[in-house]
């Protein structure tokens, strides 16, 4: 039996292994492997017969749920190209996104389709729509054609286009903190080897029960549903509310591994966990930034036989680095080193390697350094650049250049090769002339326990050129003593990193699509209303 070198193939090898083992669970249902790798089929054999070409799109706009798994992987075992839509996206949004990449077919619901229909005239290259089945007539309009869900998977079984591991698999929409957001581009190999080195070290098995509560349109989101197909694992689809429902699905499904970004972590860590989780819960994983260690100690204490994963990464390259947990004790605050087959260089802005410790830019390269951005040959230049003739595993005998993923994010690596997270450059504040990261003043504010969440940023300031706001909710059901809080910051802080004003909001505090709190909106916010 050969190796998965196809998205799709992933799903199509677990179900020749096992096709009773089960694959998806969503609600009260499951889907066998076996039952997932015939809907797959059946649906690229419905695109076919609806005329996509190799390489068009495909947007998903849908919840997590059954028929959302089978179109992400059916669209490319056509020999297309998937395109997963956050659900929570306006309709404006999402018709931006269909105009960008050219989308050819739509899959969406009867209730997201009539959000969309006033708005869908926009999107010139659009020509069929995949609606889920309802009681609801197909809609009529002259320029489109409608196919329920079920008459498509009911089609003819069809071949799909011949595509190779280097051809174009996904395009994953960021969140668009700065302006429109940018669709990169993924291959097949990119997603295929990023499943196997996550899944080598997480060491994923059949057993595992994975919990998708991130959205799919997010790299580790889809991430769950790669790592466990890999090994022919379960995965649990969760749409949750609240996060207490996370709680009760981890017990409810005996979760065996569970990957969420830190703003739900840290609501999670002041919630009581079940007692039972830990039991079968073998490690959590962290994505999305650098997870405060106040919130790292809360949940290793609730959670005492569980492996705590700290990890790194972008979608520009998928994932970078993860901490073992033996290091955990010894260095919290580190994002560990390269996961398998990547390396992970800290460069200065001429290229060369930073010394032991010297801040520089963190530049991945590797299998898994994506396609660049679609239709934006400005903003791929400036962080997918050919790697320096004397950076580490380039020669100066080879001819073609390497391309790699300059992430604009500052780290430093210590003597032992383990890297920190300083920050993001386009966020770092520059205050009384020294330059401070947010997570900085973050991760100190958490120490406290006086705030239940909170974001920094820097403002315009006459004489200290940057002074540092900060936004913070109550701890709990507790308040929240901005006078205390600042009298602990000065005696925790060097001067300049006193924030200058503490703005309390009762939270949670606003997320963008992909569940991270939204410095950007949040610090616009602010300086509109303040005038600054």
């Amino acid at each position: 039996m050969h190796d998965a070198t196809l998205l799709p193939e992933l799903i199509a090898l677990s179900a020749q292994r096992d096709p009773h083992t089960v694959a998806l669970t969503y609600g009260k249902h499951s889907l066998s492997y076996g039952d997932l790798q015939d809907a797959v089929e059946r649906f690229a054999g419905g695109l076919i017969g609806l005329g996509l070409q190799r390489g068009e799109r495909v947007a998903i706009y849908l919840e997590k749920r059954f028929e959302t798994v089978i179109a992400s992987f059916g669209a490319p075992a056509a020999g297309g190209v998937f395109v997963p839509l956050n659900p929570l996206l306006k309709p404006e949004q999402i018709v931006y996104i269909l105009r960008d990449c050219n989308v050819r077919v739509l899959v969406t619901s009867p209730e997201r389709l009539a959000l969309l229909t006033p708005v869908m005239a926009a999107c010139h290259d659009l020509r069929h729509v995949v609606v889920l089945d309802s009681a609801q007539a197909l809609p009529s309009d002259a320029g489109l054609s409608y196919s329920r869900w079920s008459d498509l998977l009911a089609a003819p079984l069809r071949a799909g286009h011949r595509v190779i591991d280097t051809d174009m698999l996904a395009i994953l929409y960021t969140s668009g903190s700065t302006g429109k957001p940018k669709g990169v581009v993924l291959s097949h190999r990119n997603m295929v080897a990023g499943a196997k080195s996550v899944a080598a070290y997480l060491e994923n098995r059949p057993g595992d029960t994975l919990l998708a509560a991130l959205p799919l349109s997010f790299d580790a989101g889809f991430s769950q549903l790669t790592t466990a197909f890999h090994v022919g694992a379960r995965v649990v689809l969760l749409n949750y509310l609240l996060p207490r429902d996370v709680l009760k699905a981890l017990e409810r499904e005996k979760v065996t591994g569970l990957t969420a970004v830190p703003p739900l972590y840290i609501q999670l860590a002041q919630l009581e966990w079940p007692a039972s989780i830990t039991e079968h819960l073998r490690y959590f994983a962290n994505t999305g930034g650098r997870m405060p260690r106040e919130t790292l100690a809360a949940l290793r204490k609730r959670l005492p036989q569980t492996q705590p994963f700290l990890m790194y990464g972008l979608t520009e390259a998928f994932r970078s680095t993860f901490l073992p947990p033996v290091e955990v004790d010894r260095r919290p605050d580190s994002i560990g080193k390269a996961i398998p087959n990547a390396e992970i260089l800290v460069l200065r802005e001429d290229g060369t390697p930073c010394a032991p410790n010297e801040a520089g830019e963190l530049v991945h390269r590797g299998a898994l350094v994506g396609m660049g951005y679609w239709n934006d040959p400005e903003k791929t230049a400036e962080r997918y650049k050919p790697l320096p003739i004397h950076a580490p595993g380039r020669e100066a005998g080879l001819v073609l250049p390497e391309l790699a993923v300059f992430s604009g994010d500052t780290v430093r690596m210590d003597e032992e090769g383990f890297l920190y997270f300083v920050g993001r450059r386009d966020e770092m504040m520059k205050t009384s002339g020294y330059r401070v990261s947010p997570t900085e003043v973050e991760e100190v504010l958490y120490e406290t326990k006086r705030v239940g969440e909170c974001v920094a940023f820097g403002v315009e300031h006459a004489t200290l050129g940057q002074a540092i706001q900060v936004i913070a909710t109550p701890p709990g059901d507790g308040t929240l003593d901005v006078a205390a809080l600042l009298a602990e910051c000065r005696a925790r802080m060097p001067a300049y990193m006193v924030p200058a004003d503490i703005d309390v909001r009762v939270g949670p505090l606003p997320r963008n699509p992909n569940g991270k709190i939204d410095r950007k909106t949040l610090s616009t916010e602010w300086i509109e209303r303040h005038g600054c």
